[in-house]
């Protein structure tokens, strides 16, 4: 039995508890509040700090096990080898809080399985299995002769070519075969892929309409990758569960998010990462991130100020701490959702209480401490109330605790 002892209890959703405690004997919180309630626990190992909350949420990653920001490299690098790599990327999540992801194409259905047998310590893993893109579209890799590319996405599985109503009926199939959890597609063009224009709509609303009732059937929320309004506005009528990035969205765009309870994945970390690094991804992608970077910033605070409903998500791919957008950095979007218009308070619910909502039905009982929620829980050596960016630097994060068993600290 575990036994935590704090200053300042964050909850995930409600207001902190000073003088808090969080008891778990496994996989399961059973108490969580101030510690004037808390039950006798004279054979629970005892941990005290000055902060304690939920394992936090990145709701849109991706484990490519690559090394670069290019992603047209992916084809030309040994699927073992990326997978090896990522075997690094999640202890490093693990060690900047993040105890859930909701993996948005890449290798995360075969991870999953690896977590959830022992053999790998790593967050949760909610998959999507392969992007479902048009021809020509985002998750298409322009520079390679079609034919190729249709077989990389069939061989190595983190991508799906997909046009006509038929045919993504069967790749939404496709990776409920192989477990997915969510769906997720390609509503718009993209910055980091060759010809598309992140403004333009590339699947239709028909047959975004039929990968969300696909989807449905099986319990699957969808992931709308969207820049542009007019995908957005298709996406949200078809009814994806989320927009990723929402860069070019309005007022009737945000009106319809909020009638509909679309959630907003903003993805400012990216954004940043990319525009301190220009010279790491191709000119292509450099010309496109600086010309939205600004009106996604204005968006993502328009958004919060009119009462979006916003959940954490990096986009975050890269294998290796020291490089640009690379895992173990995760923390670094909620400073700056702060940045952007919330509270500290709201933030962290970003990152937490919301978050498994973005899965829709599959939604377990995570985000929060409360008894009957999962036992994903992080001690913190400061305030983030006082000081948000603390979140963002994993020596902050003194101990981890995943499924009730400790993974750091």
């Amino acid at each position: 039995m575990e036994r935590i002892e704090a200053e300042l209890l964050i909850p995930g959703r409600g207001e902190p508890v000073p003088d808090g405690v969080v008891v778990f004997d496994g996989p399961v919180i059973t108490f969580a509040g101030a510690a004037k309630d808390a039950p006798q626990t004279p054979a629970a190992r005892v941990h005290r700090t000055e902060t304690v909350m939920p394992g936090m949420w990145d709701c849109h990653g991706h484990f490519l096990g690559t090394r670069s920001l290019d992603l047209g490299k992916l084809p030309v690098e040994p699927v073992p080898l990326r997978a090896a790599r990522c075997t690094r990327d999640l202890a490093n999540a693990l060690d900047a809080g993040i105890t859930s992801v909701r993996e948005v194409g890449g290798l995360g259905t075969y991870l999953a399985a690896a977590v959830r047998e022992g053999v790998l310590d790593g967050p949760s893993i909610y998959p999507a299995g392969s992007i479902l893109s048009s021809t020509g579209g985002h998750a298409d890799l322009h520079s390679y002769p079609l034919g190729w590319v249709s077989d990389f996405g069939q061989h190595c599985g983190e991508l799906r070519l997909a046009d006509g109503e038929a045919e993504c009926m069967r790749a939404v199939r496709e990776q409920l075969r192989k477990n997915a959890k969510l769906i997720k597609i390609c509503a718009s063009g993209g910055v980091m892929s060759e010809i598309d224009n992140p403004i333009h709509q590339q699947f239709t609303t028909a047959e975004m309409r039929v990968i969300v009732e696909v989807a449905a059937m099986a319990d699957r929320a969808v992931a709308a990758h969207c820049h542009g309004k007019p995908g957005m506005m298709a996406a949200i009528e078809a009814g994806v569960r989320t927009i990723e990035h929402g860069t070019y969205a309005d007022d009737e765009v945000r009106a319809a998010m909020r009638e509909t309870g679309t959630i907003l994945v903003p993805t400012r970390t990216i954004v940043e990462d990319i525009l301190a690094n220009l010279a790491a991804v191709p000119d292509y992608a450099a010309a496109k991130l600086v010309t939205i970077a600004q009106t996604h910033a204005e968006a993502t605070s328009l958004a919060i100020e009119q009462g979006v409903t916003v959940a954490m998500g990096t986009d975050i791919a890269v294998t290796g701490r020291e490089m640009p957008n690379s895992w173990g950095n995760n923390g670094a979007e909620v400073v700056y959702l702060a940045k952007l218009g919330m509270t500290p308070l709201q933030a962290i619910e970003a990152a937490t209480a919301t978050a498994p909502a973005t899965l829709g039905p599959q939604a377990p009982r995570s985000g929060q401490l409360a008894q009957g929620y999962d036992a994903d829980v992080i001690m913190v050596g400061a305030d983030p109330l006082a000081d948000i960016s603390v979140l963002g630097r994993p020596e902050h994060i003194t101990g981890v605790w995943q499924a009730g068993r400790r993974v750091k600290g």
